[in-house]
């Protein structure tokens, strides 16, 4: 009896492990993107193509779906990574700036004329840098897929052209977060004020900021023309890179097959995203973008390289500054990729 009854409890455990095995690959019924904004800017198209890659791909047994506006944190984009910590948030496409306040290594992306151009950003995010970035956010309970980017940020206002830093002063100038930013436009003399995207535009349409910085795409996809902005300076002062990322309790979910799929489709959705930021911008001949603008009465004024240096040196003492709260080695070496990538 004892060995039949051994034998029925090994043959009812043996039964039992693939009802374990099933037990662990279960899945959520829904896992939930968050992004800022909505389509159609590249950003949030870029978390949507994500959640749409990753639900056709697995045969929606992985479901996302996404959530634009950062509706999961009210509206407050900077809070999307503690969300995604506490679990409410499975998957995000983080811009580097709104994670800032609690990284300040991605304080590095925001320096002022870091990068001269696509060349240099693209060299940055491919370096040792931006690795050992990721594993920065991996010490955090994210896990880092792809990159994004969300573009040189340049400067509208509805009162003046600005060529020169004196052009600034005394303009209200609304920014995302990050105290560099605050940093930046107050050593130029203007009057920073930071609020959320949502906020943006109807304070502009009531005045109560003169201007704001965003890239071209955003520009035109919110209509900003319509909010009084028709003086838009393109300066390429900071390039905003953006990061798609799981929960790392997410992806520990997930089986080896699967968290092969969800990284294939970020990256995937990553270079559909930055190939959209930049259409229309100049590459290949392509200046669509600049053309929308003078269609739209906007009068864009490209800054010469010298008009650049003029900008650059009045905002050094910022640069400095926040290189020794980010790392001066870590800046260093940042300079030196792009230096050899330009």
């Amino acid at each position: 009896m004892t060995i039949l009854a051994t034998r029925r409890g090994t043959l009812a455990a043996g039964l039992a492990l693939p009802f374990v095995a099933r037990a662990q690959t279960q899945y959520k019924p829904e896992y939930k993107m968050s992004v800022v904004g909505n389509r159609p800017i590249p950003f949030a198209d870029g978390a949507f193509k994500w959640a749409e890659l990753i639900t056709e791909r697995s045969g929606g047994r992985i479901n996302v779906k996404t959530y634009p506006g950062s509706q999961l944190v009210g509206g407050d984009q900077t809070r999307e990574m503690l969300a995604m910590r506490q679990g409410v948030i499975d998957f995000c496409v983080y811009s580097t700036i709104n994670i800032s306040p609690q990284v300040k290594e991605a304080a590095l992306f925001q320096l002022p004329f870091l990068l001269p151009g696509h060349a240099a950003f693209d060299a940055l995010l491919a370096s040792d840098v931006g690795r050992d970035f990721f594993k920065v956010l991996e010490a955090r309970d994210v896990v880092p897929l792809a990159w994004g980017e969300n573009g040189f940020r340049e400067i509208s206002n509805s009162k003046r052209v600005i060529r020169t830093p004196a052009d600034l002063r005394g303009l209200k100038i609304r920014f995302a977060a990050g105290n560099i930013f605050k940093d930046i436009y107050e050593g130029l003399g203007a009057n920073p004020v930071q609020m959320s995207l949502a906020d943006l535009q109807p304070a502009l349409s009531t005045g109560a900021v003169d201007g704001q910085e965003n890239p071209i795409n955003l520009f035109l996809a919110f209509r900003m023309d319509t909010l009084a902005q028709k003086h838009l300076s393109v300066w390429n002062y900071v390039n905003d890179p953006l990061v798609f990322a799981a929960g790392k309790q997410v992806m520990a979910q997930f089986t080896a097959a699967d968290q092969a799929l969800v990284r294939a489709c970020a990256l995937e959705a990553g270079r559909y995203e930055i190939g959209v930021t930049r259409k229309g911008l100049g590459e290949g001949g392509d200046r669509s973008s600049f053309d929308e603008l003078a269609k739209r009465g906007v009068e864009a004024t490209i800054l010469t390289d010298a008009e650049k240096r003029a900008f650059a040196t009045a905002t050094r003492p910022v640069f400095d500054k926040w290189a020794a709260t980010i790392g001066r080695e870590l800046v260093a070496r940042a300079e030196a990729v792009i230096r050899a990538a330009s």
